[in-house]
Parts: C-alpha cells; sequence; structure tokens
C-alpha cells in the first residue's frame, strides 16, 4: 500500500497559491474537526478515512480553488459518515461552508436505481438541481476521482454501480463544466476497472512503442520550438502521447491499431491571441495539414467555453500530431474549467462568474420546465439534446457567441438572447440573407433578430422549435394571455350575474365578501375569483350562493342550465361541439373512444372539469341520466380529431412504407406508429389527425387494397 498523503502535504501545496493567514488557518480547523469527526475509522482499502478528504482537497489544489471550497472538501463527510450536522458545521465555519457541505451530504446519499438511461438522467438532474453553488459539484466530482483511484477496494457489484453512474452521471457535467483534466482521468479509470483486457492491451501497445513515440515528441516539440522562436514568438510547448481512452474511442469507430495514427500531440501556449494564430500559419507553412482538420475555437468558443485553435498535421517519420495552440488563460480554462480560482474573484463585469452561472442556470430551467411531463423518455431526449447533446455556435452582430442544440431555429436563437427579443421577433437575418424563422441554423451563422413592438410570438412556433426554453417561454406567454382572456370573461360573467339578480355590484363584491371567498375556495385575490368563472372552475352563481351561503356544485349548475333548455341552437358557435342550452362551457373529447366528426355523441357533465365528450356507444359512459347531456358537432367545424387504427398486413417492410405515403398523399396527419411482428403477420398501430368519419373510411377503404393489406379497423380503448 502506497505511503498515505499527510495533511502537512496538502498544506504546503495550498500555500503555492493561497498566502492570506486567515483564510489558511479556516483550512487547519476544518481539517482538525474533520480528523475529530471521523477519528480511528478507517476506509475499506485500510487507509485511516481523513486520508479521503485530504486526497479530495489534493485534487482540487490543482484547479486552484478558493479556501472555503478546500474547508468544505475536508468536512464533506462529516455529516454523513461523522455524526455532525448542517447546524454545527454553521457555527464552526460559517453559513457558506455549511451550505456546500450540506448539499455534498445530500447528493451522496443519492445512487442509481439501476442499469437504464431513465435512472441516470433523473440522478444527472436531481444532482445538479441540488447545486446552487458550482463549487459543490467541483468537490463531487473530486470526492469520485479519488473514490475510483481506489475502486479496486470495493466489491464487483459496487465497481460496476461506480462506474455506470461515473460514466453516465459525472463524466458528462465534468464535460460541461470544462474540468478536462478530472474528465480525461475519470474516463481512463472506468475503461481500465470495466474493460480491463482493452485498457492493459493497450496500455502494452503504448509501452512497446513509447521510447520511439517519446523520441518522435521529442524531437517535434525541437523542431516546432525553433520556428517558433525564430518569428521572436515567446512560448511554452507540450508534447503527449493520446489518452488510453481516446485511443480506445477511435478503435471503437471502427480504426485499428495500426490505421491510428494521431496518437501523438502537442500544446503551445503564447501570450497573445494573435500569436495564436500566427503559429498556426508557420506550422501550416512547414506542415501539410490535414484537410478538414482545422478548428478555431477561439473565435467560436465551446459552451464550456473552452478555446483553442486544434490542427492536424503530417510531421517526423509520417507521424500524424494533433497541434493544439492556446493562451496561458485559455489552458488553465481547458483544464481547470470556467469556475476555476479566478471565478471567485471580483470581476468588473462578473464575465466568467456570470459564464458558469448561466450554465447551471440553464440545467435549473431545463429540469424544473420538465417537472409536469409526463414521460421520462422525453424529458431525456431532451437533456441529451440540450446539455448533453451535439451544439452549434452562432454569433450575434457584436461577435457574442451563442450555444444552441443542433437543429436550433432563430426563434431559439432569439429566445436564448432574452425572452423580450423572443416575444418581439418580427425577422431573422442570418450571413445578411432574410430567412424564415423556422430555418435550421448551421455552426458559425452570423444571427441578427429583426424586433419589433407590434410583433407577438405565434403559437405555430412551438412546431419547430428546438430548445425547451423557447417552447416553455412561448407556453408561458400565451398561458399568460390566456388567464388575462379568461379573467376578464370571469368578471364579465360574474358582474352580469349580479346585475340580472338586481343586486349591487358593490355590496356583492365588498372586502368582507372578497375575504370570505378567498378564504373558503383557497384563492388568492379577487382576479383569482374572476379567473376561476372564465375558466369554468365555478360559476357565476356557485360564487354568488357562496357568499350568501347557497352554495351549489358547478355540476348542479350545469345541470341546471342544461335541464331549462335542451333544444340544440346551431347559432355561430366558435366550439366544434354545440352543447344543449349552453355556451362558454369547458369541453373536451374522451380519450377512450377518440370521437371524430360524424360520429354520435353523448355529453357527460364531469365534477369540475367541464363537459366530456363521448361516442354514445362508448362503453365507459356511466349509466346516470342525470349527467348526461345532448350534443352535436358544430358543422362549419374544420378541424381534425384524434384517431387510432389497427393495420394488420403479411410480413412485408414495404407495408409501412406504402402507409406513410398513402396518409402523406391524402394530407392525413400521423402523429405516431407502434409496431407488432408475429411469425406470419404484422400489427401496426396508428395514430394520425382526420377531419371526419367520411374521411376516415375512405382512408380505411384505400388501406385495405394496399398490398399485402389483410385488415384495417378503427381502434377504441
Amino acid at each position: 500500500m502506497e505511503k498515505e498523503l499527510s495533511f502537512d502535504e496538502l498544506l504546503n501545496k495550498i500555500k503555492t497559491y493561497i498566502s492570506d493567514e486567515n483564510q489558511l488557518n479556516v483550512i487547519i480547523n476544518a481539517y482538525d474537526y474533520a480528523k475529530f469527526c471521523h477519528g480511528d475509522r478507517l476506509r475499506k482499502n485500510k487507509e485511516s478515512y481523513i486520508s479521503h478528504p485530504i486526497n479530495v482537497a489534493m485534487i482540487l489544489t490543482t484547479l486552484n480553488v478558493d479556501y472555503i471550497t478546500l474547508a468544505a472538501s475536508l468536512l464533506h463527510e462529516t455529516i454523513n459518515h461523522g455524526n455532525s450536522s448542517k447546524e454545527i458545521i454553521e457555527e464552526k465555519f460559517g453559513s457558506e461552508i455549511a451550505n456546500i457541505v450540506y448539499s455534498i451530504s445530500r447528493i451522496n446519499r443519492l445512487s442509481l436505481n439501476d442499469d437504464k438511461e431513465s435512472s441516470a438522467i433523473n440522478l444527472r438532474k436531481v444532482l445538479v438541481g441540488l447545486c446552487e453553488d458550482v463549487r459543490v459539484l467541483y468537490i463531487k466530482l473530486a470526492d469520485r476521482l479519488h473514490n475510483m483511484r481506489t475502486i479496486w477496494a470495493l466489491e464487483e457489484d459496487e465497481i460496476k454501480s461506480k462506474i455506470y453512474e461515473t460514466q453516465n452521471v459525472l463524466i458528462p457535467i465534468a464535460a460541461r463544466l470544462g474540468i478536462n483534466s478530472i474528465k480525461s482521468e475519470l474516463e481512463n479509470l472506468c475503461l481500465k476497472y470495466s474493460k480491463p483486457d482493452v485498457y492493459h492491451d493497450i496500455e502494452e501497445k503504448l509501452n512497446n512503442s513509447k521510447n520511439e513515440l517519446n523520441a518522435t515528441l521529442e524531437e517535434m516539440k525541437n523542431d516546432l520550438s525553433e520556428i517558433l522562436s525564430e518569428h521572436g514568438i515567446k512560448f511554452k510547448i507540450k508534447g503527449r502521447v493520446k489518452s488510453i481512452h481516446s485511443i480506445y474511442e477511435k478503435m471503437q469507430n471502427g480504426h485499428k491499431w495500426n490505421e491510428i495514427y494521431d496518437i501523438l500531440a502537442l500544446r503551445i501556449i503564447v501570450e497573445e491571441i494573435s500569436e495564436c494564430y500566427l503559429a498556426i500559419g508557420l506550422i501550416h507553412a512547414k506542415y501539410r495539414p490535414l484537410p478538414n482538420r482545422f478548428k478555431d475555437y477561439i473565435a467560436m468558443p465551446k459552451g464550456n467555453m473552452y478555446q483553442s485553435l486544434h490542427t492536424s498535421i503530417v510531421g517526423l517519420d509520417g507521424y500524424v500530431f494533433e497541434v493544439q495552440v492556446r493562451t496561458y488563460e485559455m489552458d488553465e480554462v481547458a483544464e481547470k474549467g470556467i469556475a476555476s480560482h479566478w471565478s471567485y474573484k471580483e470581476h468588473s463585469d462578473g464575465s466568467v462568474t456570470n459564464i458558469m452561472e448561466e450554465k447551471l442556470e440553464l440545467f435549473r430551467n431545463l429540469i424544473e420546465q420538465n417537472v409536469d411531463n409526463s414521460s421520462e423518455l422525453d424529458f431525456e431526449n431532451t437533456v441529451n439534446t440540450e446539455f448533453f447533446g451535439k451544439m452549434i455556435y452562432c454569433v450575434t452582430p457584436k461577435g457574442d457567441v451563442i450555444e444552441l442544440p443542433l437543429h436550433s431555429t432563430p426563434i431559439d436563437f432569439a429566445y436564448r438572447i432574452h425572452s423580450h427579443v423572443g416575444e418581439t421577433t418580427a425577422s431573422a437575418i442570418v450571413n445578411n440573407k432574410i430567412v424564415p424563422l423556422d430555418s435550421e441554423l448551421m455552426d458559425g451563422d452570423v444571427v441578427t433578430i429583426k424586433t419589433s413592438s407590434t410583433a407577438k410570438p405565434s403559437r405555430e412556433w412551438l412546431n419547430f422549435v428546438k430548445t425547451s426554453q423557447a417552447k416553455n417561454k412561448i407556453k408561458a406567454y400565451f398561458s399568460k394571455q390566456d388567464k388575462e382572456k379568461y379573467t376578464l370573461i370571469g368578471k364579465d360573467l360574474l358582474e352580469k350575474e349580479i346585475r340580472k339578480r338586481k343586486l349591487s355590484i358593490t355590496e356583492v363584491l365588498s372586502s368582507d365578501h372578497i375575504d370570505k371567498l378567498v378564504k373558503n375556495l383557497k384563492l388568492n385575490d379577487l382576479d383569482e375569483i374572476y379567473l376561476s368563472i372564465g375558466s369554468l372552475r365555478y360559476t357565476p352563481t356557485f360564487i354568488i350562493n357562496s357568499i350568501f351561503e347557497d352554495k351549489k356544485d358547478v355540476t348542479d349548475i350545469l345541470i341546471e342550465k342544461v335541464n331549462k333548455n335542451n333544444k340544440i341552437d346551431k347559432h355561430d358557435y366558435k366550439s366544434d361541439i354545440i352543447v344543449s342550452g349552453a355556451d362558454n362551457i369547458l369541453i373536451s373529447l374522451a380519450n377512450c373512444c377518440n370521437p371524430i366528426k360524424g360520429d354520435e355523441i353523448i355529453g357527460y357533465i364531469t365534477r369540475g372539469q367541464g363537459i366530456t365528450i363521448h361516442k354514445k356507444d362508448c362503453p365507459n359512459i356511466k349509466d346516470d341520466c342525470q349527467r348526461l347531456i345532448d350534443v352535436a358537432w358544430n358543422e362549419k367545424s374544420d378541424n381534425s380529431y384524434s384517431c387510432y387504427l389497427i393495420i394488420t398486413s403479411e410480413n412485408d417492410k414495404n407495408v409501412l412504407v406504402n402507409i406513410i405515403s398513402l396518409c402523406s398523399s391524402k394530407n392525413i396527419s400521423v402523429d405516431g406508429i407502434k409496431t407488432s411482428q408475429g411469425l406470419l403477420e404484422t400489427k401496426y398501430r396508428l395514430s394520425i389527425k382526420i377531419g371526419s368519419t367520411s374521411d376516415l373510411q375512405n382512408l380505411i377503404n384505400a388501406l385495405k387494397n394496399l398490398k399485402n393489406v389483410k385488415n384495417v379497423e378503427r381502434y377504441i380503448d
């Protein structure tokens, strides 16, 4: 067993960049308290337990984190494994350190339920959602790195679980935070313990050619150094053989060992941005660059603010070298992430801190906006697309870089700038050309958004925007509009009912009466009372009767209203459904039988949810005559309705293509297809939008005439 790292060694390393005596005393006191809490307890690898927080803090010193982070890292296990508490830590070290330690203790109690992707996504969103302070994530990543270094001491099942969690949760977060040094080592350790044979095979191959590779690297370094020195460029140059994990990924993409040429990498660090471009030019003048391998991440930084110039050249002995050129500050960001030591210093514009906070806030919003999403798969897809998927980088006319998911549109771009810009977008100019608002943006596009005080969002935007930020801002806009609309409707309905009863509006809506309603109905104010009427949660009669203690359920009011007039008056209704004796009533089509125009229908008065429209022969209609009301289709309506078909065919892969083509030719929207294949036949459950029963019958007849289709029937739950 290796010699344990001592606190004195850690303190000496800390003193290389922290000299303030008060800050150092906080760190020393944190160590003393952690050592007291952990006592003589041992880790599974037989080391003293205090060695773990010491190692975690040492890892964090390589990122030049502040004294608060170091103190919290030394204390990070004292709540879960040291019988301490947030209150005690706050009393001893203050609220800032206590909050970080408490967050870490909560995160460390989280674990995956199984090996499904949904578990990883769920843990990832909870983990990042817990982090009000990015330093919590830094400690968690350092904590996992040290645990991975000693993972051999765990049982096989524990090792498997830790590797899965690290690969699917922590490595992606490290990548998005830009902490390359931790990300790279975690990748190698995961490969080493998940696929030891593959890892050691690559390691052996590298060791066999180690001397040759190192000699080639050294010779190439000398050659490039000579070129740069001749032109008066001050620089530092580093050479390395690519990591085992990087080589493994290339082999996974189909490359054989003898086909991997670019395993040698050189990094040149200069003082000025202009020298980055000069250095690349000088290198290309002597060594042939590979086509399509030059990347300018200085002009177009990655989402984690990584900046560098990348190129691949054919160098000495025919080896392909990947060359990176960047400034010293860019190198700090690349290795330590954008929340490294300077982000805790005071900035005149708060730039680095704000960028980091934007990244976390983007993910928090993504989580909050999907709380009510019924599909976990949908949420996974959203997170993988918007936070961990391929990104593009577009530029404003002022040169600001906007990061967006692949396939984003000018509307996504506008909302990423500001919600007000999104809401007032009138047109978009991309690379000096006017483009439609649903155009797909490309990497490097220069985008100008033209706004107008009279422009408003369109519901059509929801059909093509890609980011959840844009979707939810658009939905929120229309939700607010609807709220205002229904509030005004409710106010008008209530005042009409008051006048109808020949009462005084001022007296009925006195402050005492409003307070009584707000308390009894658990609402906030008079506007919410109006809204509840406009959205048919309550009727004006119910509200007035509630004031005077003569309460009637909204269902009873509806039944009463309908019974007064059982004739259907087919005047100019805006709704698809005409309800007997009533207007402005909340109406929805039943999901069980999915009625479409032309079906014989009946209305069912629900409790608090308005009227649900069913087919007359729907088996789910309750035998309650008092709740059933006559309804009819509005003949002027030209909307489409959801419907399901079951198509049975012989096993033929062309059938599905023919089905889709036929629907497309008839302008029928296909929302979804579920396939169930047996030995002799295949069943397709088709979800479509269609206008009427006559349209449906025409479609069914046409489908039955398709080759190899055996049967088509409408499906009802």
